[in-house]
């Protein structure tokens, strides 16, 4: 393959398939923050605004999840059937650290 051919191709991640969806909850969740900026400026009441802020959470957290997922599904798996014992151990080390750092917002 030419270095021309590699430069035009588009590369995809676990997630392409799904990606319309993913934009799809996010702006549902951009919504949401809006409605608890909202409800702040309105002076509503604390319990209501955390409540809100706690389904923000969960759908971040969800979304996460969702994109975790489709990287271990995808990107982890590829390298390990690769055969290319470095890149495999590269995206498995990519892997764990990604999960600390998300374990640390859950």
């Amino acid at each position: 393959m030419s270095i021309a051919t590699e430069a035009s191709e588009e590369r995809h991640y676990g997630y392409h398939a799904q990606k319309a969806a993913l934009v799809k909850r996010l702006h549902r969740i951009e919504g949401q923050v809006r409605g608890i900026e909202k409800m702040v400026v309105e002076d509503r009441y604390c319990i209501d605004i955390l409540t809100q802020i706690g389904a923000v959470s969960t759908a971040l957290e969800s979304l996460g999840f969702k994109i975790l997922d489709e990287h271990v599904r995808h990107c982890v798996a590829g390298a390990l059937a690769s055969g290319d014992t470095d890149e495999a151990q590269a995206k498995a080390e990519e892997l764990l650290e990604a999960v600390h750092r998300f374990a640390k917002t859950v």
